[in-house]
């Protein structure tokens, strides 16, 4: 027996030392940048941070951006599944939900800019419906402000995501309860809430918990489909990485440094809640 558990400790062997040397490196070198200023250990680049506007606007976009993104694709990821739950355990139609996961998000970017950019295919079929007059009247939907280009791409590209987290759930969730819920009068709102929203709220905060860190911390949707302001924060941090003045690298660093230790924190708060979910539901005390 401690025979296997030394084989088994030297098989995690390769996987822990490629994560001390190539982004546990980095993340060291990071943090080493971020409070190192004429040879002491300093955070002021950290306060000077917070000192920018750009910094501070870019957070609330980026926030906004991930936020909306994030919630749309578990509605509809949600709304697919529970409608279509029956169908999707064939597997020629999981392939037709799942197909766009094989698409990169970048080319999924460039498809939507083709599609929605003001000389693009839906502008042209507008202007041939005689429902615009010039292409300048066509709604600015891609490189625009608001980030709408960046959430159509996100939803877009995530809610197979989403179904792919939720079909295993409601593969193995038995008719049982609804069968009962029925019985006591509920209706089905409340048949949802009661037979299913247990089992799958637990799924749907981790799923929308990946979905968050991933559309935060992203770089190639917001630098083909984003503006030069405001900016999703990995922009911002490339600009200054590689802008003309040493003196905005440790503000990359510093900013860097923030959103991992942001998405730490927040990650390690969704597995604790959704973990003491599950073990309520387990001792049949779930709501």
């Amino acid at each position: 027996m401690k025979w296997l558990k030394v084989n088994n400790a030297l098989l995690l062997l390769p996987g822990l030392l490629f994560f001390l040397l190539i982004p546990g490196l980095g993340i060291v070198l990071a943090i080493f940048e971020s409070v190192s200023g004429g040879g002491i250990i300093t955070f002021e680049h950290y306060r000077e941070l917070f000192e920018q506007d750009r910094f501070i606007a870019s957070v609330l976009f980026s926030l906004t951006v991930t936020a909306i993104s994030t919630i749309l694709s578990l509605i509809i990821g949600l709304g697919i599944v529970k409608a279509f739950s029956p169908l999707l355990k064939e597997n020629k139609h999981k392939l037709l939900v799942w197909i766009p996961m094989l698409v990169p998000h970048f080319v999924w970017a460039y498809l939507v800019y083709l599609l929605f950019n003001q000389s693009g295919f839906f502008s042209n079929v507008a202007g041939m419906l005689g429902l615009i007059d010039d292409r300048s009247q066509f709604p600015i939907m891609v490189q625009d402000r608001n980030g709408v280009g960046i959430i159509v791409t996100y939803v877009w590209k995530e809610v197979p995501f989403v179904t792919l987290m939720l079909l295993p759930v409601y593969a193995t969730l038995s008719k049982r309860y609804k069968e009962v819920a029925s019985l006591l009068g509920a209706g089905a709102y409340q048949s949802f809430r009661a037979a299913e929203w247990p089992f799958i709220f637990p799924v749907l905060v981790e799923t929308g918990a990946i979905l968050f860190a991933f559309i935060f911390t992203a770089f190639e949707v917001p630098q083909l489909l984003g503006v030069t302001s405001p900016q999703m924060l990995a922009i911002l941090a490339y600009d200054w990485f590689y802008s003309g003045s040493w003196s905005d690298r440790p503000l990359a660093f510093a900013s860097l440094v923030l959103t991992g230790l942001g998405i730490g924190i927040f990650m390690w708060f969704v597995l604790y809640f959704t973990n003491k979910k599950r073990m309520h539901i387990t001792k049949g005390i779930g709501n």
